[in-house]
């Protein structure tokens, strides 16, 4: 009889019984294995069979010609949409979280919270996005000369507010220069978000070296150091703990492997475009595998959810990063709850 994945009970009862064993020991596993713990009246030789029409629909693999089989990426969605069972976290955990994500006066360490919790009851990466901030127009630009070759950065965003910071150029800069360099920037850059503005000048930094004049350079390689600062702690940014978990699980402790991991991290531009696909949806999401579209991820699986304010609109979303292996019935609901908690907390806060 075919079921709703179109796979027979015995194929499909044969993979959960594969999956559920290799999550919980991480090796291939044989027919004699999974005939045994299946519970099924089936020979190694029928499981042979089954798992070999498995393998030509890419649900499962051979990681070497002799051994039995793991999941792919394909086998681990097939799974998690038709096969997994996810209870709710019982009540103690729900309760502990709960207290641990309390409301705070700092949004920041609420976050920070959030993010080592999913990392300790997970033992793998919790990662948080933090709010972005309302946007911010840049109105003008004035710099002012101090002593030992520091500039007062003053920049009027939005209608009257004031933002100053202090920065430290390579060269010295008359009045004069200052002057010229602020109006420049204040005319090509007036009426723009202070992010798109920071985007172009570093954009502008990378391209036009060669082509623009002496001024407009000066003028823009300030205005890097001056908008880069601009940017507060946090700001289109997330919060990252336990990464070095991930070095614990044999299919992610290869040296190599794990260094371009942690460069994805550090360079948290594909980890953010990841988190930012998120808040476009609603409940839980997974990516397991490919399916997250970059290479460094290929091994891992990301599982998200969304936090809100008290209007239902969303402010920034959590998740977990660990191997395409995990126990997806135990982290769904963990990341559940804790967007729910991490959501509360902050609308109590405010």
């Amino acid at each position: 009889m075919t079921t709703q994945t179109g796979l027979s009970e015995r194929a499909e009862r044969l993979l959960k019984t594969l999956i559920d064993r290799y999550i919980r020991e991480g090796q291939p596993v044989g027919s004699r294995m999974l005939a045994r713990e299946s519970g099924m009246d089936v020979s190694p030789a029928t499981v042979r069979n089954v798992m070999s029409d498995l393998e030509e629909m890419g649900l499962v693999r051979s990681p070497h010609t002799s051994s039995g089989r793991i999941p792919t990426a394909k086998g681990y969605r097939l799974f998690v949409d038709s096969l997994l069972t996810v209870r709710p976290l019982p009540d103690g955990e729900v309760a502990s979280l709960k207290e641990q994500l309390a409301a705070g006066e700092d949004l920041h360490k609420v976050l920070e919270s959030a993010s080592s919790l999913l990392s300790e009851i997970t033992k793998m990466a919790g990662v948080v996005r933090v709010p972005r901030r309302e946007q911010v127009t840049l109105r003008q630009v004035e710099f002012l000369p101090l002593s030992d070759n520091r500039i007062l950065v003053i920049l009027v965003v939005n209608e009257r507010e004031v933002q100053n910071r202090i920065i430290r150029p390579g060269r010295t800069f008359s009045e004069s220069e200052l002057q010229q360099m602020a109006n420049y920037l204040t005319q090509e850059f007036a009426g723009r978000d202070l992010q798109a503005v920071r985007e172009a000048v570093l954009k502008q930094m990378r391209d036009v070296r060669e082509h623009v004049n002496r001024l407009m350079l000066n003028a823009i390689e300030v205005a890097g150091q001056a908008f880069d600062d601009g940017q507060g702690p946090g700001d289109d940014d997330f919060l990252l703990a336990g990464h070095t978990n991930l070095m614990s699980y044999a299919e992610m402790s290869d040296v190599g492997k794990f260094r371009q991991l942690f460069e994805a991290f550090s360079q948290k531009r594909d980890i953010l475009h990841l988190l930012d696909q998120s808040l476009q949806a609603e409940g839980v999401q997974l990516f397991i595998g490919e399916e997250s579209g970059y290479e460094v991820l290929d091994d891992c699986s990301v599982v998200t959810s969304a936090y809100h304010d008290e209007e239902g609109q969303i402010l920034g979303v959590l998740g977990v990063i660990g191997p395409t292996r995990m126990a997806y019935d135990r982290v769904i609901p963990v990341v559940d709850v804790a967007a729910r908690l991490v959501g509360a907390a902050l609308n109590r806060s405010h």
